[in-house]
């Protein structure tokens, strides 16, 4: 039996009870954890939460949803419905004081990247402290790819700037109801922000991430170029490591901070912000 969906949130809900219990056991021991879900749906995940975990968080945008889960869930006080957006949430009002919490969720196909940069900015502000996340396969290719292979690009970057990642395991379509068109990839990520270590200020790096990967086809010079630098500017920062021709996706995030650092401190970074996808 299929289960009813509103096209206009993207819900393919998931079915398979051997990869929704393979999900929550990729957060480990949870047993004295906040865990925040999102989009739980039916609830596939957070049943199995609700007797796992402290306290648990479910963020639902359907209306209809969040009320089913809350009748559901009306005798477990550890579990809290809110209908909202996760987008618009805010996630400090929702960790307790002090603490850090989890994150888990089937993430909308068509918003994974926002939700995605979010939760880069809680890891940074020390809000949580691992997520374990589905997500089109694609996507997933492009957030745990290494430089040097084709996926990688701006989302990868900015992912490993912030966490450890792991790809854990791939699903069928016929895993959810009703089936996607596409395969579906959990990933774990550990929050750990590279930026104090690699000695960049966070706003200013992922700008200057968002400058050099402006143009997949371009060197990175020409994007930089594109972004403003002038050419001895460029060749008096520029590290003696990296090759001339050098494109952004063939680099790892050591001599991309290096450069940045270098540009910062003659003073010539440009403060225009360029959309990359």
């Amino acid at each position: 039996m299929q289960m009813k969906r509103k096209p206009k949130f993207g819900q393919n809900f998931l079915v398979d009870d051997a990869a929704r219990h393979a999900i929550v056991d990729a957060l480990g021991d949870i047993s004295k954890r906040t865990v925040i879900e999102i989009g739980p749906g039916h609830g596939a995940i957070t049943e199995i939460l609700a007797g796992r975990c402290r306290r648990l968080i479910a963020l639902e945008l359907d209306r209809a949803l969040a009320a089913e889960l809350t009748f559901r869930f009306r005798g477990q006080p550890q579990v809290q419905i809110i209908e909202g957006d996760i987008l618009k949430a805010d996630l400090r009002a929702l960790v307790p004081e002090s603490e850090t919490a989890d994150v888990i969720g089937n993430l909308p196909y068509y918003i994974t990247s926002e939700i995605l940069l979010q939760l880069f900015a809680a890891g940074s502000a020390g809000l949580i402290d691992r997520a374990v996340l589905m997500m089109q396969r694609e996507v997933a290719d492009r957030v745990s790819a290494a430089p040097g292979v084709r996926d990688y690009g701006l989302l990868s970057a900015t992912a490993q700037m912030n966490a450890d990642v792991d790809s854990l395991f791939t699903l069928p379509p016929a895993a959810f109801s009703p089936p996607p068109d596409v395969y579906s990839t959990v990933l774990r990520l550990q929050f750990a922000p590279r930026f104090a270590e690699l000695g960049v200020d966070a706003a200013g790096f992922n700008n200057f991430l968002k400058q050099c990967f402006a143009q997949k086809r371009k060197t990175l010079q020409n994007n930089l170029r594109a972004a403003g630098y002038s050419v001895e500017e460029l060749s008096a920062a520029w590290p003696a490591s990296m090759p001339a021709q050098a494109r952004a996706e063939s680099l790892a995030l050591e001599p991309m901070a290096e450069l940045y650092r270098t540009l910062l401190r003659t003073g010539v970074l440009p403060s225009g912000a360029v959309t990359a996808q």
